[in-house]
């Protein structure tokens, strides 16, 4: 089910067991055992919608929709890993269309991560399961497939048009590949950039507004670097051409260890002044780096909330939210999937606050639920952004869904000052305020901190859940202190405040003296 490099952060398709009954649907249900139907092919007949989230459910069962993009007209283009097509979503009229894809072997899954649009209508994606690199023809409705350049083992995963170029990255080949789209006939010409940590995994990439390429290269559970790439002094160079074969660059590579408590840093984006940030699927955290100081910042999203994990059985101690891939919209706020939280997070850099959005469809099969209801994750896995809409495909729900953050959020939180100073032992307070727009029940107050150990304690004065009036706005005493034994670092402490469906909060910095 997971890869040997990333077992904790890659789901790939299950192995079946001969001796589980198969009962013929005609649909591609039948790629599944009867028993693993519920979880991988649905576990809920309907779509399901909240205050901010609309989810649409596709026609045909157990597609398991992955990659997502959409084109210039706002339609919405996804991959689906159990039939190997694509589908298109039109919001307007709110009708599927699905296009077969003759050349594709029956009964085959392949996990395609990656999938965007390029401007002469063509779709441009991945599929893992053969090595594949697909192009669909809007126009023709048409498929075709070029083999992904490799030496030994490969796994293209993202794939993104940058100009005339196709960018992907081989996972478990350890390599960045530039494909020239244009065929010749010795096919599509290629040029792979070699990771500097051997034996690692290639992770995805972005990039910046100085065309530099940026992209993680890691070991699973021993760490690695953020690599840049410097794609203009190369163009530049005498070598700057595609050979079909891999090219000795080294020297316009530049290299930054990871910082602590990143181990699995899948999603990266860049922003607008060149910072680069990057999701943790490990932990609960997300990461920015600034490249003129070469320093980075870890955030942390709120914990999540049990109605995604259960703790039936009551084993779970510290629950993780997995944040995967990473995007800045239009806007230039963050946005994230949180896989294990089943929430998307929208982050702000210039207020360093967080709004995070339930999803509200559950698949039991993949948590601790027992006999929880509403409980489990839709395994969210693919978004993309459209003006203020973030659309988003639920890999084992058979979902697409939309969020529409131009909504009004049911309540705003600020807080009376975004800094503070501690010594060793020393406690400060903060006035959280809590001002809703309708009447709000079931509020509670959350934080989390990015400290190890318990460097940190954030303890607050409000009961458990409460109920804000429309036209009163609340303010909650928070505490913030250090231990006694808390080592001189910088923390950022995340407060704010949840109900079901939404967390709104906002970032403290914590300065701890020596």
């Amino acid at each position: 089910m997971l890869t040997s490099a990333a077992a904790s952060s890659l789901p790939r398709t299950p192995v079946d067991n001969p001796d589980n009954q198969i009962t013929i649907t005609g649909t591609p249900m039948d790629n599944y055992p009867d028993v693993q139907r519920p979880q991988f092919c649905s576990s809920e007949d309907i779509a399901k919608s909240n205050a901010f989230v609309k989810e649409y459910k596709i026609p045909t069962q157990c597609t398991q929709p992955l990659a997502i993009v959409t084109d210039p007209d706002g339609n919405v283009w996804f991959t689906q890993t159990n039939t190997g097509r694509v589908a298109k979503f039109d919001p307007i009229t709110q009708v599927f269309t699905e296009y077969d894809n003759t050349k594709w072997q029956k009964g085959m899954r392949s996990m395609m991560w990656g999938i965007d649009y390029s401007p002469d209508g063509i779709l441009w994606f991945t599929d893992e399961a053969t090595d594949g690199i697909w192009q669909f023809s809007i126009k023709d409705q048409q498929y075709s497939r070029t083999d992904y350049p490799k030496v030994a083992d490969s796994l293209p995963q993202r794939l993104s048009v940058d100009g005339s170029k196709i960018i992907v990255n081989d996972f478990i080949g350890n390599k960045i590949t530039f494909l020239d789209p244009t065929q010749s006939s010795q096919g599509i010409s290629y040029m792979s950039i070699p990771s500097p940590v051997e034996n690692s995994v290639t992770g995805a990439f972005t990039v910046d507004s100085h065309r530099n390429l940026w992209y993680t290269n890691w070991i699973f559970q021993k760490g690695g670097v953020l690599v840049k790439f410097n794609q203009d002094e190369f163009e530049n160079s005498s070598t700057a051409q595609f050979e079909n074969s891999t090219t000795p660059i080294f020297d316009l590579i530049s290299v930054y260890q990871f910082p602590k408590g990143m181990s699995t840093p899948n999603g990266i984006d860049a922003d607008s002044n060149g910072k680069i940030w990057i999701a943790d699927t490990s932990s609960s955290f997300f990461f920015s780096f600034d490249p003129n100081t070469e320093s980075f910042t870890k955030y942390i999203t709120s914990v999540p909330q049990i109605s995604s994990y259960g703790n039936y059985s009551g084993v779970i101690k510290n629950p993780v939210s997995r944040p995967y891939w990473a995007a800045f919209n239009p806007a230039g706020k963050l946005i994230f999937n949180e896989q294990t939280a089943n929430r998307i997070g929208v982050f702000d850099p210039k207020s360093e606050s967080l709004v995070e959005y339930m999803i509200p469809s559950h698949n039991p099969n993949w948590a601790d639920c027992g006999e929880i209801p509403n409980c489990g994750l839709a395994q969210i896995f693919g978004f993309t952004n459209f003006g203020d809409k973030i659309w988003f495909t639920e890999w084992v729900e058979n979902n697409i869904g939309v969020i529409d953050t131009s909504l009004p959020l049911f309540f705003d939180v600020d807080i009376d000052t975004q800094k503070i100073t501690l010594k060793k032992g020393e406690t400060k307070q903060l006035t959280l305020s809590i001002t809703p727009h309708n009447n709000v029940s079931n509020l509670s107050i959350i934080s989390s901190n990015t400290a190890d150990f318990s460097d940190i304690l954030v303890e607050h004065n409000a009961q458990d859940t409460f109920m804000s009036d429309s036209d009163t706005t609340k303010t909650v005493q928070i505490s913030i202190s250090a231990s006694k034994n808390a080592l001189p670092d910088v923390h950022k402490v995340l407060v704010g405040a949840q109900t079901d469906d939404l967390v709104v909060s906002k970032f403290v910095t914590v300065i701890i003296e020596q």
